[in-house]
């Protein structure tokens, strides 16, 4: 009798170490599946924005480390183009490039649009290079959506719930060249602070 107490004792211990680790990994890897909002704390005002780690777990997962890391802390807006885009949270305002972990595959093909008010993760030309930087479209952008046998398309991830004034007040700063890089605003246009909302 005993020893088969004793079993049962052992058998609700992992059970319950084992739906602990479940949850564990569900809050903080790429499968989060409660709703994630980021705040970005700018100086031009706070903007929030809802991930969506249903249709792009990867790259909420990617995105989430890089605020979580303080990655995005101090870093701007360089590229801003009225009609189109704000990209930022690789630069310093120095125009020093942060360090950033390994790219990440491609997830354009989830079924998220580029619309006016969707996030989505800038990358290079070859599909599976995007790290750190991200852009906030300022219109629907179709012709960066994924389309099969045609263009590769870029991920969205997620949309703003509040701030899109703010956004738009960003988009009309005026803009010159900063070395190499054209679009960026002549006064900075700082990410004070990006943290996750409680």
């Amino acid at each position: 009798m005993r020893l088969r107490r004793s079993l049962v004792s052992v058998v609700i211990i992992f059970l319950f170490l084992g739906s602990a680790l479940v949850g564990f990994s569900s809050m903080f890897m790429g499968g989060r599946e409660e709703e994630v909002v980021v705040v970005l704390e700018t100086s031009r005002g706070v903007i929030e924005v809802e991930l969506d780690g249903e249709s792009a777990p990867v790259t909420m997962g990617n995105f989430l480390q890089y605020v979580e890391d303080g990655h995005y802390d101090g870093t701007v807006f360089h590229r801003v183009v009225p009609g189109f885009v704000i990209q930022g949270g690789g630069f310093l305002p120095d125009g020093t490039q942060r360090d950033t972990r390994d790219p990440i595959e491609l997830e354009s093909d989830n079924g998220l649009r580029n619309l006016r008010g969707t996030i989505a993760m800038a990358r290079l030309n070859e599909p599976d290079t995007a790290t750190c930087q991200f852009f906030i479209n300022l219109d629907d952008n179709d012709f960066l959506d994924y389309r099969e046998g045609g263009s590769d398309g870029y991920a969205v991830f997620g949309r703003v719930v509040e701030g899109m004034d703010f956004v738009d007040a960003i988009a009309s700063v005026a803009t010159g060249s900063r070395g190499p890089y054209q679009d960026w605003p002549v006064r900075d246009v700082v990410i004070v602070r990006a943290y996750v909302k409680d």
